[in-house]
Formats: structure tokens, C-alpha cells, sequence
């Protein structure tokens, strides 16, 4: 198979070791150094985050045909009731991990126990199958179907058929190498009489995952005969595996435990100082961005030392299930482990069983078949989503955000102290921010709010609006988008309409009566719409509501109705103003990052251009908003982008009146059905980017909102106290939330909202779109208003015609 250049997963560090700087260390005396160097080295890539797997055991056979002296997981059938677990069996187990918060089923197993057991034979054939591979894909199925689990598998030295066979029912695979010292297999040594521990026999199966793109963990286990020579050639052997395919996900340094009964129940454990030696040699040797473990139950009590010497994760931990393998050292308990791993300055965080890096690019390493059910339980820094809060759902609580309490960490404050001082961030600097959880996270909300305070007072505005999107056909294939329409599309909530002038400016009228003074406007492109449709609108609302502030027209229905009409965006935004239209919502930005824009709006205007409509709508004396459409396939990196190019605009222009984040509400979106995004941003992700957006925007866009139908009410109460001083519009007919599944409802009156606020003990006030004072009488009008009357949504014509597709307007991310 062509080897690839997996950049994601294996872009060298600068800082890695050679085997001749490595040797230099095997006999050194004062390790410190070391040590200093291998934990900065870590701190390069993972900053302050240690991470582990929630995790269930199942232990699906005891029997193995390899006979190691220091195991005790592998037995004989005596010892058995049964050869291997039941279905129900496996069932019942994974079941209890998916009750304590479990997103990992670990499947361990001896090597081929049919190889070497007649009974083992007897039970897979009664069951169907001829090999335990075939029968752990049973069970892997098994689990993906009836539970929410995802399989990770250990099952030993695999062929190319049966990794290929696995990587359809597991996220992440392991084998661990343990040496590549092939005289620990002769007589005497640990592995004799055991034909799958041989170095060359491991190896092979650690290439061919490699050729077929498993994301695979593997290790070292330490103290068993080998010297630290035989130690660095196994982690450079991986190594070299690695920088060829970009697979090994993480590498474990597992130290030797005594075991009664076995061979080597005598044997000496490898001390303190030489686990700590091995951890710190592996980081020098791998580099910052490997992911390196050491299992903390096989170090109870002493798990400063593995911290201070470059791990960053801690594996699988299960609340559950005993360490089948270490039965003697039960795992920490999880608060336990949170505790002591704050103690040391780092914060825990909880990862799936495949890691982050793997994760976030599923395309490459997942099956196809599982890469929804990935993207569906992490947030966007591919850690695992922890609680069930997902944007637009009504039916589900708010999460927790409850931590452990420790000082933050030093660049947090670094950072949150000179955003407050109004300095320009870096965009690493905004993605730490982002990054921040516990009491980073809680450090970062404080400082927003206290700079609200700052900045806004107590005061809470709102607006009262209406909604008016006057055709939800769309010729472009956004796949966020569950409002446009196309051919494929009519089995989404409502039908393809087009409204009449008559209805929209009867909407408009209305809603002017019931007290609103916006109108907001947008709608699909329309294949059948030009720019002087839009000219045409304008002028019907102004005949019917002279004074209306018209807040209408997404950047890409200026830039498409200026292309029609074959003049330049900046003249169009003069015709558009002159016919009344008073400002632009900064919609249509999704994220300024055209590396997203390529995966979820291919066809629709480029970073460039969205910028360049909203700064020619500035130079003409059209204020505009800004917004942000997070929590899809988008990363932290690329809100930092986002963010800092709505800065730098707004220090160009200055026309910026708002800054509104929308979550990504996936429940009807279309690429969330297909499988290909996130299910919005988490609760704590949502928070933060109201919070960071105040930082990062400070001092120059005051103003920053929270949506009441992405968030609902909760989540708008907690964003009121994390940087957040407007909650937008009334929205009196709201429905593209609506159609992407957001059950908030479509208008919440100005009495709820001014209850809302209250209710927290700030003062609410209602505003115009600019942020000034109502006209007279309307104010009044808003508090009284009467039920709407039924909307009239005159079905479309027939609109995407074969005949004419040269005239529709086209871009490409990319293309200016």
C-alpha cells in the first residue's frame, strides 16, 4: 500500500532525539535535567491537559496459547467455567459501563486460544465461527448495536484480513510490542514457550495497521530482563513505524508487577526513577505530539513523578471493571485521579478511545461506517463530548460545569490580563482560550463578565423584530443549511415557498403594529432572483412601513444580486441603501476559514469575499453585524481565525454593531444526518465563545449577543454571565432555527424577556437595531401586541430548471 503523509498524526518535532543522544543518557547519574526537559517538551503539544478513557473491561477469553511468566490473565480451561463470555455476558458488562458514563469498550483476550484448546475450538464452531477474531467481531457488533459504547480491541498478532475485518467495528486498536529484544523469547527468559511475543511476529502486525491506516496503540513493558539499551532500540523501532504511517496513537511505558504464582513472582519491580527515566527518554525519542501513558494503578499513590517526566495521558480507567490484566492494582478512583492530577498543575480531561488527533481527521482513520458515531461524542478539539446538552434541544438539560477547584494556569491569566488591557491576542494565544476547562474554563468566564461590566453596565437589550424570509429555495448546497431547498431536499421540514411582495409587506405591517421596529430579511438564492428582486422587496416594505429599520440581505445576496446585475458590490450597496435598506446582518460568515468553507459551503463566497461585501457595506454608511456558525467539522484554530479577522476588520471600518455566535443546531442538518459533523458545540464550548469573543473583540465591538433559540433560556442565562449583554430579537416568525430542529420556539415576547432579566438582577432595555431608543408609542405597542395572524407561504414555482444553469451565480472557496 503507498505510504502516506499523514501530517495530522506524525509532523516531526524538532526537538526528537537521535539514537546517539539517547545512549548518552543510559548511564547517567543526575537524571533532573532529563526529567526538566521531557516534561517541557510534553507541555509543546498537550499544554496543561492529561487525558484518559472511560472505560469498560471486557475480558472476552482468559485462554491464550502464549505461556508469559509474569501474566496471570491467562489461565487454562480448568480454570473456567466456559471458554469465553456469552453474547449476554458481553452485553451485560458493556451495559453496566454505559450506565457509569463509559465511551469505551476495551475487548482484551489471549492470542488465538484455539490454536492451542480443543474446548476453545468446540465453543467457536457451537457458536458459528471458526477463529476468536471472527467471534470478537460478533461481539464488537454486538456492542455498536445495543449499546453507545465504541470497541477497542487488544486481541494480539493479527493478519492483514483480520485488522481490515476489526477496523469495521473498532474506532482504535493495540498490540503492545513489550520488547524488541528477541532473547527474552530463548530459554529462561519471560517469553520462552510464547510464539507470538517474538519481536519480529509483533512488528509485522504493527506494519500492516500502519498500511492500513488503524489508529494503534502499543508499548514497552519495563523490568523484565531487558536492559535500557534493549529499551531504546523497541522505542526507535516504533519510532521508525511511525514516521512511515502516523498510526501509533499513543505509546505505553507499563512497569513490571510481581505477580503470585506466576514464574516471575520473585522477579524485582523496575523502581520509581526507572519508570521515570524510560517515560523521559520515550518523550525525547517520539517528541512533543506523541501521546505517552503510563497506567496510573500500576503507580497507586506516586503519580507526580510519571507527570514530571512527560506523560500526558493515563488510559483507560474504568469505573466499572477491575484491570483484568492487574487484578492485584485496582484502578483510582476518577475523583481520585482528577485530584492528583490538579495537584501537579494539570487538568484531566476525558478522550474516546481513539485520540484526538484521529478523531478530528475520521476521514482518514475511522471506517466509515463508525465516523458518525465518533464525531458524535467529541467537541472540537476531538476530547470526548461529556453531557448530553446539544443546541436548539429544548428536551435536554443544561450541563454541569462543576471542577475541581485549583489556581489557573499562568498563560490563562496571561492571556485573559491583556485581552482585558484591549492588546491583540495571537491566534495560539485565543486557542488556549478555547481550550481552557475547570478553572481555566472558570477564569475565563469571570474575566469576560467582568469586562461586560465594564464596558456595558447591568443593562440587557433587546429588540423587537420580525423575521421575514421570503423564499427558503436555495440553488447553493451548504451542508449545514435544513431552511434552503433543493431538489433533494423537500423531506425536511416545510415545502419550497417563494412569497409574494403582498405578503411580505403584510408581515411587515404587522409587525410594525405589535411594536417591532426591525425587519430582518433574508432568505435563500433563489435560482429566479436578481438583484432587482431584492430592490423590489425594499421598496415594498418602505411603501408599508416608511419607518421600519430594514436589516435585510446576507453578504452572498449581495454579492449574487450585484453579479446579476452586472455592476460591483460597492454601487449595488448604494442601490440597496437608496432604496431604503438601513443595515446588513453579518450573516452568511459561517467560518471566515476557507478550510471549513471547503467541507460545509464549497459553492458560496469565500473568505474574501464575505469580508469585502461587509467592508464596501461599512464604506457606503450600511452598519452591519458579525457572526460566527461553530460546532460542526470547524476547530478551535479555526474560530481564533474567525475571531481575529472580525478584529481586523473592525479596526479598518469600525461598522461592526454586534457580535452574535450561532451554534451549530445539527438535528436536521443535512451533513449531520450524513454522518459528517459534530452534533453542535458542548455546553462549555458555547459558553466560551461568547466569553472569548469578548475578550478577543475588546474594545472594539461593544456589543456582544446570545441567541435564545440556539441556547435556550438556561444557556442565555448562563451566557448574561459570561460576556453577553444582548439577547438579540423577538423574532416573531423565526423558522431557520426551526428547520434545523431547534425546538426554542419562534417569537419570545418582550415581557419574557424582560422577566428574564430581571430575574438575574440586571436591567433590561429595549432597543432599535442600532442600539438607540425606540420610536414613541412602539414600546407600548410590544407589551400589548396581539397573536399573529397565519403566515401565507405560497408554494414556488418549479425552480431548478435544466434549461438555464448558465445563469446562475456560482463561486468556489477559494476563487475571489
Amino acid at each position: 500500500m503507498t505510504q502516506r503523509n499523514h501530517s495530522t498524526t506524525s509532523s516531526p518535532s524538532p526537538h526528537r532525539w537521535s539514537r546517539s543522544e539517547a545512549d548518552a543518557w543510559i548511564d547517567a547519574q543526575n537524571l533532573t535535567p532529563l526529567f526538566q526537559q521531557a516534561a517541557a517538551l510534553r507541555d509543546q503539544a498537550h499544554g496543561h491537559l492529561i487525558s484518559y478513557s472511560r472505560k469498560v473491561f471486557i475480558p472476552l477469553t482468559r485462554l491464550c496459547r502464549d505461556v508469559c511468566h509474569y501474566c496471570t490473565f491467562a489461565t487454562t480451561p480448568r480454570n473456567l467455567m466456559r471458554a469465553f463470555l456469552t453474547p449476554e455476558e458481553v452485553l451485560e458488562i458493556a451495559r453496566q459501563g454505559e450506565v457509569a458514563g463509559c465511551k469505551e469498550a476495551l475487548f482484551t483476550l489471549g492470542d488465538k486460544p484455539e490454536r492451542r484448546y480443543r474446548v476453545a475450538r468446540e465453543e467457536l464452531a457451537a457458536r458459528g465461527h471458526s477463529s476468536t477474531i471472527d467471534y470478537l467481531i460478533e461481539m464488537c457488533r454486538l456492542v455498536l448495536e445495543e449499546t453507545s459504547l465504541t470497541p477497542h480491541v487488544n486481541p494480539g498478532v493479527l493478519d492483514a484480513d483480520e485488522l481490515r475485518a476489526l477496523r469495521e467495528v473498532s474506532i482504535s486498536q493495540g498490540i503492545m510490542l513489550e520488547s524488541a529484544a528477541s532473547r527474552l523469547c530463548e530459554r529462561g527468559g519471560p517469553h520462552f514457550g510464547s510464539p507470538d511475543k517474538q519481536p519480529e511476529v509483533r512488528l509485522q502486525t504493527l506494519e500492516l495497521a500502519g498500511q492500513l491506516e488503524v489508529p494503534f496503540t502499543t508499548g514497552i513493558l519495563i523490568g523484565i530482563g531487558e536492559t535500557r539499551a534493549e529499551r531504546l532500540d523497541a522505542l526507535f523501532v516504533l519510532r521508525d513505524l511511525h514516521e512511515r504511517y502516523g498510526h501509533l496513537q499513543e505509546i505505553i511505558i507499563q512497569n513490571f508487577r510481581a505477580k503470585p504464582g506466576t514464574l516471575m513472582a520473585d522477579a524485582p519491580e523496575p523502581g520509581v526513577s526507572e519508570l521515570q527515566w524510560t517515560i523521559a527518554v520515550a518523550r525525547m525519542i517520539f517528541g512533543a505530539e506523541m501521546n505517552l501513558q503510563a497506567p496510573p494503578n500500576l503507580s497507586p499513590g506516586n503519580l507526580a513523578p510519571l507527570i514530571d517526566t512527560g506523560i500526558n495521558d493515563w488510559g483507560g480507567v474504568s469505573p466499572v471493571t477491575p484491570d483484568h490484566v492487574n487484578p492485584e492494582a485496582p484502578w483510582p478512583h476518577l475523583l481520585t485521579l482528577e485530584e492528583q492530577t490538579a495537584a501537579c498543575g494539570k487538568s484531566l480531561v476525558e478522550r474516546l478511545a481513539v485520540y484526538p488527533q484521529y478523531a478530528r481527521d475520521a476521514a482518514l482513520w475511522i471506517d466509515a461506517g463508525l465516523r458518525s458515531r465518533v464525531l458524535d461524542r467529541v467537541d472540537a478539539q476531538g476530547l470526548a463530548r461529556v453531557g448530553g446538552w446539544i443546541p436548539g434541544d429544548a428536551d435536554v438539560d443544561v450541563d454541569s460545569l462543576e471542577f475541581v477547584r485549583y489556581p489557573t494556569h499562568e498563560n490563562i491569566e496571561t492571556a485573559v490580563r491583556r485581552a482585558a488591557a484591549g492588546e491583540a491576542l495571537e491566534e495560539g494565544d485565543i486557542v488556549r482560550l478555547f481550550e481552557a476547562r475547570g478553572p481555566d474554563f472558570v477564569t475565563v468566564v469571570e474575566a469576560a463578565d467582568c469586562l461586560r461590566k465594564q464596558m456595558c453596565g447591568d443593562e440587557v437589550s433587546y429588540v423587537v423584530n420580525r423575521n421575514i424570509n421570503y423564499t427558503n429555495v436555495c440553488y447553493f448546497k451548504c451542508g449545514f443549511c435544513a431552511f434552503s431547498k433543493g431538489k433533494t431536499s423537500e423531506n425536511l421540514r416545510g415545502k419550497p415557498y417563494d412569497l409574494g411582495l403582498d405578503e411580505i409587506a403584510r408581515r411587515a405591517d404587522e409587525a410594525w403594529q405589535r411594536g417591532a421596529t426591525e425587519l430582518c430579511m433574508q432568505g435563500g438564492i433563489h435560482p429566479d432572483y436578481t438583484g432587482k428582486t431584492y430592490l423590489s422587496i425594499l421598496s415594498a416594505v418602505r411603501e408599508a412601513v416608511p419607518d421600519a429599520h430594514i436589516h435585510a440581505f446576507s453578504a452572498l445576496e449581495v454579492w449574487q444580486g450585484a453579479k446579476t446585475l452586472g455592476v460591483d458590490v460597492k454601487a449595488y450597496l448604494e442601490q440597496l441603501k437608496d432604496a431604503g435598506l438601513s443595515t446588513l446582518p453579518g450573516t452568511a460568515a459561517e467560518i471566515l476559514d476557507d478550510e471549513v468553507r471547503a467541507i460545509i459551503c464549497p459553492d458560496k463566497i469565500n473568505t474574501e469575499q464575505w469580508l469585502s461585501v461587509i467592508e464596501d457595506a461599512h464604506r457606503v454608511g450600511l452598519p452591519t453585524t458579525a457572526t460566527i456558525m461553530f460546532g460542526h467539522t470547524d476547530r478551535y484554530v479555526h474560530w481564533a481565525r474567525h475571531l481575529l479577522r472580525i478584529r481586523a476588520l473592525q479596526l479598518r471600518t469600525g461598522g461592526i454593531t454586534e457580535f452574535v455566535p450561532l451554534p451549530f443546531v445539527p438535528m436536521e442538518s443535512p451533513m449531520y444526518r450524513k454522518g459528517k459533523a459534530r452534533r453542535g458545540p458542548t455546553y462549555r464550548e458555547a459558553l466560551l465563545m461568547h466569553a472569548v469573543a469578548r475578550l478577543v473583540l475588546h474594545p472594539h465591538i461593544t456589543n456582544v449577543q446570545a441567541s435564545w433559540v440556539k441556547m435556550g433560556t438556561t444557556g442565555v442565562e448562563a451566557c448574561l454571565n459570561a460576556g453577553v449583554n444582548d439577547l438579540g430579537g423577538t423574532l416573531m416568525n423565526e423558522t431557520i432555527t426551526r428547520a434545523a430542529g431547534g425546538e426554542h420556539g419562534q417569537e419570545m415576547a418582550p415581557a419574557r424577556f424582560e422577566q428574564l432579566i430581571t430575574a438575574l438582577g440586571r436591567k433590561p432595555r429595549q432597543r432599535t437595531t442600532l442600539y438607540g431608543a425606540p420610536p414613541a408609542g412602539q414600546y407600548e405597542r410590544s407589551f400589548e401586541a396581539e397573536e399573529l395572524a397565519p403566515v401565507v407561504n405560497r408554494p414556488a414555482r418549479r425552480y431548478e430548471r435544466s434549461e438555464r444553469p448558465s445563469e446562475l451565480v456560482r463561486f468556489a472557496v477559494g476563487s475571489s
